[in-house]
């Protein structure tokens, strides 16, 4: 008897650990967990109120603003959820999807082959190109081509296909690849290099914010994909809010994505 009321109890206290770590896992079906890094203006940034429609940065006094934000706003609106921004490194981005502490990527991130192997992405929500920043003023404000920077100082972020590319450079110093926009903004501000690879939206961001940079477009540029120079939501493999946010995307019309980028860029922070 006692024996058979030992085990009893075992298995009602195993039952109840096993129920504790299903809700401890258990996802927030009412939140939208969306991962950026806010520090990539105008897609993403991060500001000190909720100007401009800024939002609260989990866990964090700060908040996030950006075009990537504003795309946030309608998706979480459309699935009928409360948006949550979770502050995350580029690189932890893929890891925190894949492990479940974000639902969803909205970082200006492109859904590239490599990426493909370890995510799911949506549809594209905007689609640029490669610019490279530069000093105003200096010898390469007036390149053309991309091989007009042979010989010069030129990075990029790291684990991007940016910094790939600069390898189409007959004869570049390839400098060592950085965390962030904001450390090769300062970089670039110093003279540590002469320009680094970006979109033209973080191009135009750029000579916003500092009246001594500027932005170079081509006319005989780099060679890229389709997939490399578009932005598009991740998710995890298979899952089942892809769909639906491809709905959502869909009603975003081209003006309308325009109209929230330019507002975007005149809105960012001067510091981003």
């Amino acid at each position: 008897m006692r024996k058979t009321w030992s085990l009893s109890i075992l298995m009602l206290l195993s039952a109840m650990l096993v129920l504790a770590g299903c809700n401890s896992g258990s996802k927030d079906d009412n939140t939208f967990k969306v991962g950026l890094e806010a520090g990539y203006a105008p897609f993403n940034w991060t500001q000190n109120g909720e100007a401009n429609g800024g939002v609260p940065i989990d866990g964090s006094a700060e908040y996030a603003g950006g075009y990537d934000v504003e795309i946030a706003k309608k998706i979480a609106d459309g699935l009928g959820k409360k948006l949550v921004i979770v502050k995350t490194e580029w690189n932890g981005l893929v890891p925190a999807l894949t492990s479940g502490k974000i639902d969803a990527i909205i970082a200006g991130m492109s859904p590239t082959a490599e990426r493909k192997e370890s995510i799911d992405f949506s549809d594209n929500y905007y689609k640029s190109n490669l610019v490279m920043v530069v000093k105003k003023g200096g010898s390469y404000e007036g390149a053309t081509s991309i091989q007009d920077f042979s010989g010069a100082k030129i990075t990029a972020q790291l684990n991007t296909f940016h910094y790939s590319v600069i390898d189409q450079i007959n004869g570049v110093n390839k400098q060592p690849a950085m965390d962030d926009f904001p450390a090769m903004r300062v970089a670039l501000e110093s003279g540590a290099i002469d320009g680094y690879v970006s979109e033209l939206p973080e191009g135009v961001s750029a000579a916003a914010a500092n009246e001594n940079f500027a932005y170079v477009e081509f006319t005989e540029g780099f060679t890229t994909s389709d997939d490399d120079t578009a932005i598009a939501v991740g998710l995890e493999k298979g899952s089942d809010l892809t769909e639906k946010i491809n709905e959502i995307l869909a009603g975003i019309s081209e003006d309308e994505r325009a109209a929230i980028m330019n507002d975007a860029i005149k809105n960012q922070p001067a510091a981003n």
